[in-house]
């Protein structure tokens, strides 16, 4: 049945048909709200494909220095804070990250300082999710007090159409210091004779909180942008007004002042801000624009994207095609229309990200807060890079559906580390430098996209560097600044590192050593993957063994990853679900971190059998789905040649970890990780390692999956029924006995062809060739 007919028939998870809306409207089977509670930490708002603006609820839990979820909304707070200009999708680090200017429309008087309201107990709005909606580029919510607030924005601006009610006041406050995180400053001008508020925000801080950041020395407690807002209104103010910490100023139109980076009574009561006041009844329209480079920039985006009269109709149309054209890279047919949903809210996630940091005149604000241009023939500027988490599924489905996006993200990340002294971090917020995480993962990242195809950066710069970083030693190297969570060395103890070939857990000056090991081992594999595709011989000798590091931190004493000391000698205490020696999981997750040498890990085991075994246990006793160490880990039963387990184990996951409505994403997004992980499990692919192209096969949820890349390749999958299975397979018409694709399907193109049923095939893919 043809992709493109008015309607396709999916069948239900209860075998029932329905009918699954047409593909020139795939926004329609979109949802939003997925993730916005049980930890996903996603948002509704309003948003673009790769957006620099994100217009969404802030809500409030009732402190003023805090949210209820990182990114500040989550699906069971219904009191608002403000409709905050930029968000994050899905990163964890309480409070979240950016969530900058606050815009509160409120109908009491404005008679106290919204900043002394330190409890929000006064300067708060409440809703009803039966009064919300929202779309991809569309958000839309009337709260209790009778404000309706509809939200539609472009690429860098939005358009808000607030009608407020009649025989109430009437007034939109700007909390201009109030980012998630706090702020370092923050000023605000209202011009009524212009009918404009501008102003910007000095801020940054992302897990500048976070316990395990150094405390008092968390690094991250300072200031790395500036956002500039500045927005025009239709209507004209009947009165305006700032506030300084407690003191209020009717009549005022200029006030600056930020808050800190603290939380709690270390910044309660702090920050500035100002309102702008309409007649009662009033059906106000504002068009705002935001910029990091200047407010005049802001104003020019505006007015680029949404000249005067534009109406929130227009611009959520608009945003709708442009969701519409992302989503129908990717076609699927003859899957229930809860997968459908999970299925096309997973690609929205996943191409929320990165975000463009260019404005429409091509400057931007760079990793040294100075000002840049576009590089000739890049199209864009983007920033926003969860290294540790995003490395492992996120770049590789942007890789596979956009690569040129992937190319200027490359082309901004070289800039982004020569702007920081040539050290390429392993979390940039923007374009700035957080240390979050462990490991060097931007090294994986661009390997992967260079055996996907992607060329269009400077490879020979981008890969000198990242060697650079992997072989001379940093002046931070040796600091313990941020340490363990977010350590300000990036390859840390790099010399050490070299010399004993692990990284040793009582002096790495990271979080800690067996992961830095195994998440170095990874990057040193994909390094001399591309160095190998490069021609480059001299540095593929080099790293290649350095891929095998991971063995030093294997215990065979007790089968498991563990930390070791400069010394050689074991950490005491060991479990293997202890944490110490790992970040962010426990040594049983860490062992299988290996997806580089699948074989080799099992003869350390005991062999394939032993292995499988082994996995099995992990995944009945001690396996999370909620974090990435692991999200590889379903996909090895390929590679100790038991693919059916694979099959049953991904599929397990995907129909009752994943799902549809507010808890329907397992944890954090970290910026459309796992969001792209059932994208991959829902075409029933994986990328088998990082740095490489192969794809590990399991079965797909749709009887067909098309998915078109913009360099013109096109990837097919096609399937009898949607059953779990894998009786047999086919590649371009050929008997098909492995159980994973070659490099050549993605980079040229194919259609791989399963037929599927409802028991396990123990013979298909299990040959020692086929594996």
């Amino acid at each position: 049945m043809s992709m493109r007919i008015l309607a396709v028939l999916a069948l239900t998870l209860s075998g029932s048909v329905s009918v699954v809306a047409p593909p020139a409207d795939l926004v329609s089977h979109v949802d939003p709200f997925i993730g916005t509670t049980r930890g996903g930490n996603t948002w509704p708002g309003a948003t673009r494909p790769f957006g620099m603006i994100a217009w969404s609820p802030t809500a409030s839990n009732g402190d003023q220095t805090s949210a209820p979820a990182s990114n500040g909304y989550d699906y069971n707070v219904t009191r608002l804070r403000g409709f905050s200009l930029t968000h994050v999708n899905g990163a964890g680090c309480a409070p979240g990250a950016a969530g900058d200017v606050p815009i509160l429309p409120f109908t009491g008087a404005v008679d106290s300082s919204p900043t002394a309201d330190t409890k929000d107990a006064k300067y708060v709005a409440t809703w009803s999710h039966a009064n919300e909606t929202a779309a991809p580029g569309r958000y839309t919510v009337t709260l209790d007090d009778g404000v309706r607030t509809d939200l539609a924005v472009t690429t860098r601006a939005g358009v808000g159409e607030l009608d407020f009610p009649a025989g109430k006041e009437a007034n939109l406050l700007f909390r201009t210091s109030n980012s998630l995180n706090g702020s370092e400053d923050a000023e605000i001008t209202i011009d009524p004779a212009t009918r404009t508020v501008s102003g910007s925000v000095l801020t940054g801080g992302f897990c500048g909180r976070r316990g395990n950041g150094g405390g008092d020395s968390n690094p991250n407690r300072r200031s790395y942008y500036r956002l500039h807002f500045s927005a025009t209104f239709d209507s004209a103010f009947t009165g305006t007004g700032t506030w300084v910490n407690s003191t209020l100023t009717p009549g005022g139109t200029t006030a600056t002042g930020g808050e800190g980076y603290l939380t709690g009574a270390n910044r309660a009561g702090r920050g500035s801000g100002g309102w702008v006041s309409f007649e009662p009844g009033a059906d106000v329209r504002m068009r705002v624009g935001i910029s990091y480079v200047s407010k005049e920039n802001a104003a020019a985006n505006r007015d680029a994207e949404i000249p005067g009269g534009t109406t929130a109709d227009a611009v959520a149309l608009q945003g709708r095609a442009a969701w519409n054209t992302e989503l129908d890279r990717i076609r699927v047919a003859g899957g229930t229309e809860a997968r459908t949903t999970a299925f096309y809210t997973a690609v929205y996630h996943s191409l929320m990200q990165p975000q463009t940091m260019n404005d429409v005149d091509g400057r931007y604000l760079g990793a040294d807060m100075r000002v840049h241009s576009l590089r000739p023939g890049q199209k864009a500027v983007y920033g926003t890079f969860s290294g540790w988490d995003q490395y492992r599924a996120q770049i590789q489905l942007l890789g596979l559906l956009r690569p040129d996006v992937a190319g200027d993200m490359a082309t901004s990340m070289l800039d982004f580390a020569a702007q920081n002294n040539g050290v390429w971090d392993r979390w940039l917020h923007l374009g700035a430098p957080t240390h979050v995480m462990t490991g060097d993962p931007a090294a994986p990242t661009l390997a992967t996209w260079y055996a996907l195809g992607v060329r269009n950066f400077d490879t020979t710069a981008a890969l000198n560097s990242l060697v650079r970083q992997a072989t001379v030693q940093n002046p931070d190297a040796l600091s313990d600044a941020g340490c363990p969570g977010q350590c300000l060395g990036q390859r840390p103890t790099l010399n050490t590192y070299l010399a004993l070939k692990y990284a040793a857990n009582d002096i790495c000056h990271c979080w800690g050593g067996a992961a830095e090991t195994l998440e170095n081992s990874l990057a040193d594999f994909s390094l001399a993957m591309w160095a190998q595709r490069a021609g480059r011989s001299d540095l593929y000798r080099q790293f290649l063994p350095r891929g095998d590091y991971w063995r030093n931190t294997f215990n065979p004493a007790t089968g498991y990853q563990q930390a070791r000391r400069a010394d050689g000698s074991w950490q005491p205490g060991f479990t293997p679900n202890t944490d110490v020696g790992f970040a962010q999981g426990s040594s049983a997750t860490y062992t299988w971190m290996v997806p580089q040498d699948v074989s080799g890990l099992a003869t350390l085991m005991g062999g394939r059998d032993a292995a499988a075994t082994r996995l099995d246990g992990f995944f009945t006793s001690g396996y999370d789905p909620t974090n990435e160490p692991g999200i590889h880990a379903p996909w090895l039963y390929n590679g100790l040649g038991k693919p059916w387990k694979t099959q049953e184990t991904v599929r397990r996951l995907a129909d009752t970890v994943y799902g549809t409505g507010p808890g329907g994403l397992p944890g954090n997004d970290d910026l459309g990780t796992m969001s792209s992980w059932y994208v991959f499990a829902a075409m029933g692919m994986f990328p088998q390692v990082p740095g490489r192209a192969e794809m590990l096969l399991g079965s797909p949820l749709f009887t067909r999956v098309e998915l078109r890349r913009s360099n013109g390749v096109t990837l097919t999958v096609t399937s009898n029924t949607t059953e779990t299975y894998v009786q047999s397979a086919r590649l371009d018409g050929s008997a098909l006995s492995r159980s994973w694709l070659p490099e050549s399907f993605v980079q040229r193109g194919g259609t791989v062809s399963f037929t599927l049923g409802g028991t396990p095939n123990q013979s298909w893919g299990t040959a020692p060739r086929d594996h």
